[in-house]
């Protein structure tokens, strides 16, 4: 399992309630074949979902082909990267892998070291394009919070950056971030940072 965890909050969308989850540092054995066992199944259901009702590819999930195991093991045993796991339920709710080997590009932060966001994702059963009814919110939030925390232990002050998929921008837009347009480097896709004062702001919330 993991090395750390802590308690963090969640929002149970069924019933309203704000409901307590676990933060793991790290992503463990047990948490992709959670993914393997549990979301592969969801997301098939609801991919199949999409297919019925007419929905083209490009409407579904972006994260819909990702596979964590590769993206996990591709970096396996390399210092620079951190992964996280949010658990509820004795499931396995979101996940997140980060470097902590870029630098910023704001202007006022050129140069400065940051922790970027390399994926983030929450289980298919958490996600409105799948499902009628998602389960969990909140997990993008705790996953930012994670994120600006270890910028923070890493002497970096909250400095954070990420490539948005086009459906997650206006989530990423909404948590203050700065959105510096998009990257010709990176298949056009937008690129955002997070300053100190946005990452004091964005944890005082």
């Amino acid at each position: 399992m993991s090395d750390r965890v802590s308690q963090v909050p969640l929002l149970d969308r069924h019933t309203g309630e704000i409901v307590e989850a676990s933060l793991l540092d790290g992503i463990s054995e047990r948490e992709l074949q959670d993914v393997e066992t549990n979301w592969m199944p969801t997301l098939l259901e609801g991919l199949q979902r999409l297919v019925a009702s007419g929905k083209t590819r490009r409407e579904w999930p972006q994260t819909s082909h990702w596979d964590w195991r590769e993206k996990v093991e591709h970096v396996r045993g390399l210092l620079a990267y951190r992964g996280f796991a949010i658990a509820c339920e004795d499931q396995t709710q979101g996940l997140m892998l980060v470097r902590m080997a870029d630098v910023c590009r704001l202007p006022n932060q050129r140069g400065k070291p940051m922790v970027y966001i390399d994926y983030l994702e929450t289980a298919p059963w958490n996600q409105g394009g799948l499902v009628d009814r998602p389960r969990y919110g909140g997990i993008g939030t705790v996953m930012l919070a994670a994120a600006i925390r270890l910028s923070l232990d890493e002497g970096f002050f909250g400095r954070i950056g990420l490539h948005s998929l086009p459906q997650s921008e206006e989530f990423y837009k909404a948590s203050g971030m700065a959105n510096l347009g998009p990257d010709s480097s990176k298949q056009g896709l937008c690129y955002f940072e997070m300053t100190p004062a946005q990452a004091n702001a964005f944890l005082s919330k």
